[in-house]
């Protein structure tokens, strides 16, 4: 069994280049020189709504064919699965949580194993918000916090930090890019209460990081956008 880390980043901002981007990308420029890297912008692949066939459809699911095939192989072959979108509404982007709707139907098919594979492997998130206390983003590290606890997956962390309205603003916090330098050599390995928190507040780089459990790490943030 290979030992090489192979980390897939889904990415579900509604623009390109945006910030939350700019911070995975400076973040994933630390990872080990010999970890694979493959990067999925979600509006790239034609995915399906998905539809709960539990009960309507006797229990069963469709086998998953074309882009969704793709990424359930990708997701499959990640050692880490990094989720990269900017804080909409308090939450995921819609592309993302079609993501996680569609993690339901495959585990619905008993030849995929889903929860037995996805055993061990880690769950990270890496987003931007402006304009909005830094505790904003806390809704959305607990839900995939739930989400890794049912995977079976381990939760490694968040990296939440001022983004902005303006392109390219993220490269401007200091603070923030000195976090991403270390954020996948430092994230937790959770089995941590959702309740946990440290209070400690420390100023760096003219913005406030507030690490509020284990493995957050958050710039100052600004209201709801990227």
């Amino acid at each position: 069994m290979s030992d090489v880390q192979k980390v897939l980043f889904l990415l579900g901002s509604a623009r390109r280049g945006g910030n939350t981007e700019l911070l995975a990308r400076s973040a994933a420029e630390h990872l080990p020189a010999d970890a694979e890297q493959t990067w999925i912008h979600m509006d790239d692949l034609q995915l399906p709504a998905m539809v709960d066939t539990r009960i309507i459809g006797g229990g069963t699911y469709p086998s998953p064919i074309g882009d969704e095939r793709a990424l359930l192989t990708a997701t499959l072959d990640a050692t880490d699965v990094v989720i990269v979108s900017p804080l909409y509404w308090y939450n995921l982007t819609s592309r993302l949580k079609l993501y996680f709707e569609l993690w339901m139907g495959w585990m619905l098919l008993p030849e995929v194993q889903f929860k037995d594979r996805m055993r061990g492997k880690k769950l990270w998130l890496i987003t931007t918000m402006s304009d909005e206390p830094a505790e904003e983003a806390d809704f959305l590290i607990g839900i995939l916090q739930h989400s890794a606890g049912y995977a079976r997956m381990r939760w490694a962390g968040a990296l939440v930090a001022v983004g902005g309205t303006r392109m390219g603003r993220v490269l401007e916090n200091e603070n923030a890019l000195l976090r991403a330098k270390t954020f996948f050599s430092s994230g937790v390995e959770s089995e941590q209460s959702l309740t946990e928190t440290d209070a400690a507040i420390v100023a760096g780089g003219g913005h406030i990081a507030v690490p509020t459990k284990p493995g957050l790490f958050h710039g100052a943030a600004h209201h709801v956008e990227e």
